[in-house]
């Protein structure tokens, strides 16, 4: 179950907040309301 499930759609802004230890991986921290 995830607790802070952030829908997001193509072309939505977003920040990326990147993983230290494996860069190809990364979690959206914040969707922008556009």
């Amino acid at each position: 179950m995830r607790m802070h499930y952030i829908k997001i759609l193509p072309g939505d802004k977003v920040k990326l907040e990147m993983s230290p230890y494996d860069l190809t991986k990364g979690r959206i921290t914040f969707r922008y309301k556009n």
